[in-house]
């Protein structure tokens, strides 16, 4: 692991816009979102097949940028209510979604899927008091996908590669996946040993008042960031 100061994080964003059109995979995963848009992520990323963005607070897709190639997207744990129509067009490639544990009132918020004829797989929450009818309705509404939830229609289970996330080793180095760590220093929060719980608890009571930063793609660009890519 390499871990690059203030002096390095010019290069490192250099680097990062000369390789983004190389990269397959990208992994962001509980950076959070400004404002709940995605904000930082841009065209040049064109050769993206996978992206995943979990748990990043996103509210809309209307910034995701065209993104031709991407054939699966991570959406999880969002809150997610409606725009879902932006995916036809910015990803027309797209065969697999997971939209689990976001804010959709009902199955209309899934008709702006219905265009995206590529979609063979979908993830979202079920309805637990009529599962049935439920999946026979999605069906229905998107004829075009062959598995909801990893079953298809008949309740069969997807085949392995279906289910598959598809992401490498991310200590592992490939110049089509890049994977970039940015973390807060010792005395903001972020992840610490076990020994240093106490003095979170103490620090947690000091920073209360404080604002959260947010980190993403974007917070690559802020100074005074320290930044870890694997090697």
């Amino acid at each position: 692991m390499q871990c690059l100061g203030d002096a390095g994080v010019c290069r490192l964003c250099h680097f990062v816009l000369c390789v983004c059109v190389q990269v397959v995979e990208l992994l962001l995963d509980s950076c959070l979102s400004a404002d709940g848009e995605l904000e930082g992520l841009s065209e040049d990323f064109s050769a993206l097949e996978v992206l995943s963005l979990c748990n990043t607070g996103l509210k809309s897709l209307s910034k995701l940028p065209s993104l031709p190639k991407l054939k699966r997207l991570e959406l999880s744990d969002n809150v997610l209510t409606s725009g879902l129509e932006v995916l036809a067009e910015k990803c027309p490639a797209l065969s697999y979604l997971n939209l689990s544990g976001n804010s959709f009132k009902d199955l209309s918020a899934f008709k702006g899927l219905q265009k995206l004829s590529s979609l063979q797989s979908l993830d979202v929450d079920e309805d637990e008091e009529d599962e049935e009818s439920w999946r026979e309705r999605v069906f229905e509404l998107l004829p075009q996908i062959c598995f909801l939830n990893g079953f298809d229609q008949d309740h069969n289970q997807a085949p392995d590669g279906q289910l598959e996330h598809g992401f490498p080793n991310v200590f592992g180095w490939d110049p089509t996946n890049v994977y970039i760590y940015s973390y807060y220093d010792d005395d903001e929060a972020g992840p610490h040993d076990d020994d240093d719980d106490d003095d979170d608890e103490e620090d947690e009571e000091d920073e209360g008042s404080e604002d959260e930063e947010e980190v993403g793609l974007s917070y690559l660009m802020k100074e005074g960031i320290q930044v870890c890519v694997s090697s």
